[in-house]
């Protein structure tokens, strides 16, 4: 589904991303963990084809090699990114937002009647996420509180329907109400073929989802990789034996 090879980003002449070797198989859902600063956002804007970075190595999706695809085409073929802040948009509504980004993935042309249906679906989308009906009317995040917006970046994730959902720390900004509600349509979301990559520095979301493996990265480069318990040994010792061990 996702294979990333010999992965490196540069940043203004500063290598952030360090030689990552990563492959997601489907229906898998990967967790990358690390301290702040290790370089997580850097590595999933860089997925996604952030013009302000210098990638070098290979991205491949659904078999396909992308790395040299724009941001949009990335997300045409199936890649979605949930940022972990997310822009507010003035003078763009919400419904008229995930309408245009639907149309664009899908050569299609819709009728009334479907137009329809697919707006009484991201009503239904909404209430699903506790998001009131009557905020798809808004614009896009504008006012919004930071778990308004991360639940919003979930709206458009049904939406759009990805095959792989990168997801940036969706746990910052939430309450324990809210975290529990996108670990449960995270859940909802798998398919056994949607793949899933979740980067967050907190375990606590991880005891609510369903994940395969945990990587560890540190210094912008991945330094151990394990199952769910790694997740576990982290709540508990934290990063600072991996930032011993270290060597930039």
């Amino acid at each position: 589904m996702l294979e990333i090879k010999n992965f490196s980003v540069n940043v203004e002449n500063k290598e952030i991303i360090r030689n990552i070797n990563l492959e997601i198989k489907d229906g898998e859902t990967h967790v990358i963990m690390g301290p702040n600063g290790a370089g997580k956002s850097t590595f999933t804007e860089a997925l996604l084809g952030h013009p302000g970075v210098n990638v070098n190595g290979k991205i491949i999706l659904n078999g396909e090699d992308v790395s040299k695809s724009k941001t949009d085409e990335r997300a045409r073929k199936g890649m979605f990114l949930i940022f972990q802040h997310p822009e507010e948009i003035e003078g763009v509504t919400i419904s008229n937002f995930i309408r245009k980004a639907r149309s664009t993935s899908s050569e299609e042309k819709k009728d009334l009647d479907q137009m329809l249906q697919e707006h009484r679906e991201l009503e239904k989308n909404a209430e699903r996420l506790g998001i009131p009906k009557e905020f798809i009317k808004r614009e896009l995040n504008v006012g919004f509180s930071g778990g308004e917006k991360k639940r919003m970046e979930m709206l458009q994730a049904i939406s759009l329907n990805p095959s792989v959902m990168i997801i940036d720390e969706i746990d910052s900004g939430l309450d324990v109400d809210g975290l529990k509600l996108i670990a449960k349509t995270i859940e909802e979301m798998k398919n056994g073929k949607r793949s899933f990559l979740i980067i967050t520095h907190y375990p606590r979301i991880l005891t609510q989802i369903k994940i395969d493996y945990v990587h560890i990265i540190v210094n912008g480069k991945i330094v151990k990789t394990g199952g769910p318990q790694l997740a576990q040994e982290i709540e508990a010792d934290g990063y600072s034996s991996y930032l011993e061990d270290s060597h930039v």
